[in-house]
This record gives structure tokens, C-alpha cells and sequence, in this order.
């Protein structure tokens, strides 16, 4: 029997459950939100909302679930962050212990999950308006890279901000900042632009996460907070045990980027 997909980020979300897709999301779902994942024990959980509300920049909050429901409800009803993204990380102690299609197995009833927002949410409307965005057009996850930057700490959660990539002249990137100022909670406008060793990257062809992409002559990098900086903070307080999303394997949520709850 066919199935009826109410969007296109159910029609994802589909195909990750049914390990049809088990890739990257960017450009996917083209206008939809986009989400990282977070998911630690509920004697965690205070810890790293705290952390959230205190570092907003690189962990925009969208959704929290109740503690062994593994429903989004808020923003995609129906859906099961067990098995609707490409592929996950699971952490045990700070340590990367395995990295599944679906995590059915380590499922337990005190998680709570996080939802976090993310940068490939407004690729779309910087298509729209012109400007390339790089990792896309080479068919590429988006270049992420650890900084000196540090987040501000809550409780047992700390460590630095990590932060995506994207290439673009000068002018693009001013019109990109334009832009992006209306997705506070997809990360917003970005945190650097130019010197990469002003923020403690050594080389930015070598990235901590994703691909490396090209820098073409008369562009800039330009920097946006990364919601994988959460992982970045597990493997700093290494909690007993945590679930994130592998890096630019995002869930892929109902809501459109024009959303109200996106644009702030």
C-alpha cells in the first residue's frame, strides 16, 4: 500500500525509519526545519537545558519531550526520534560507543530528548536569494570545526561552541547575515567572518565534523554556532549515557522554515 505523506519532511523522516536514507540532510526537505538531537537521562536533563537557555546562539531550543516518549509533538506529531534520522551517535562516559541507523535497542524509560535548531534550516532562503552554498553544490555534509570559543557552563555541562562553515565573497556574506537574522532559532546570524585562527581553527580545509569544501579566490569563510556543540559538551562532562545525531544526519521536522516558532 502507498503511503500518503502529509510534507516533505514526513516523506524523509519515512524513508530514515525504512533505512532508505542514511545520509546527510542538507538541501532535503527544501523550506522545512531542520533539527540536531540531544538525548541524556532524565538526571541530566536540568543540566542541559540550563545549558540551552544559557548558550542560545548554538543550541536554539525547539522541542523537549517527557521523560521514555520518544515523540516530537510540538514539531513533527507522530514521528519517532528512535528511528526517523539517518544515523546516530551513541555516547557512553564522553566515549563514542556506536553510531546506528535507529536506536530502538538502547532505548530506555528516563530519556529525555532535546531538539535543538540547525543551520540547514535557511539554506533555502540563501539559495533563493542567490547565494551558493557550497557543501550542497558538491554534494557534501557541511564543514564543522571545534573553537576557542567557550560556552557558558550549567551545572555539569561545559565546553566549546562548535561552529559550520560556509564559503562566500564579501558581499554575499553581508547579505547572508541579513537574512539569517531571521532564524534565531536555526542559529541566526553568524559568529565569524575571515581568520579562522581568530576563533582557534588551524586549518580549515581539515574540519573536526562533516567534509571539507572549496575555498574559491575573493571568498571569505563565514561562520555560523553549530548544534553539534552540544557533543562537543558530552564529550567535555561525559555523562553515564547520551544519544545525539551523527553530524549533518539531522531530524527533519513538519514545520516550515516561516514558522513562527523558527523565526523567533
Amino acid at each position: 500500500m502507498q503511503t500518503t505523506f502529509r510534507n516533505p519532511g514526513h516523506a524523509v523522516r519515512h524513508q530514515c525509519r525504512h533505512g532508505v536514507h542514511k545520509h546527510p540532510t542538507p538541501g532535503m526537505a527544501a523550506g522545512h526545519l531542520q533539527a540536531n538531537l540531544v538525548i541524556l537521562p532524565r538526571d541530566w536533563a536540568f543540566d542541559f537545558l540550563l545549558f540551552c537557555q544559557r548558550n542560545p546562539k548554538p543550541c536554539p531550543l525547539l522541542d523537549v519531550t517527557e521523560p521514555g516518549d520518544p515523540e516530537p509533538r510540538h514539531i513533527a506529531p507522530g514521528a519517532d526520534l528512535r528511528t526517523d534520522l539517518p544515523c546516530y551517535r551513541v555516547w557512553e562516559h564522553g566515549q563514542l560507543i556506536d553510531e546506528p541507523t535507529d536506536v530502538v535497542r538502547h532505548w530506555r524509560d528516563d530519556l529525555v530528548s532535546f531538539l535543538v535548531g540547525c543551520s540547514f534550516t535557511f539554506e533555502q532562503a540563501l539559495q533563493d536569494s542567490g547565494i551558493p552554498i557550497r557543501h550542497i553544490e558538491m554534494g557534501r555534509n557541511v564543514p564543522m570545526f571545534r573553537t576557542n570559543i567557550a560556552c557558558r557552563p550549567a551545572g555539569r555541562m561545559h565546553g566549546p561552541m562548535v561552529v559550520s562553515m560556509r564559503p562566500m565573497t564579501p558581499g554575499h556574506a553581508i547579505e547572508a547575515t541579513r537574512i539569517c537574522a531571521r532564524y534565531p532559532r536555526a542559529h541566526g546570524t553568524p559568529v565569524h567572518l575571515g581568520d579562522p585562527s581568530a576563533i582557534g581553527i588551524t586549518d580549515v580545509m581539515n574540519p573536526d565534523y562533516g567534509d571539507a569544501v572549496e575555498i574559491r579566490p575573493g571568498e571569505i569563510p563565514v561562520f555560523w554556532a553549530c548544534g553539534v556543540t552540544p557533543q562537543a559538551a558530552l564529550m567535555h562532562a561525559k555523562p553515564p549515557f547520551a544519544i545525539t545525531h551523527k553530524p549533518g544526519h539531522m531530524f527533519v521536522c513538519d514545520l516550515k522554515d516561516s514558522d513562527p516558532l523558527v523565526q523567533g
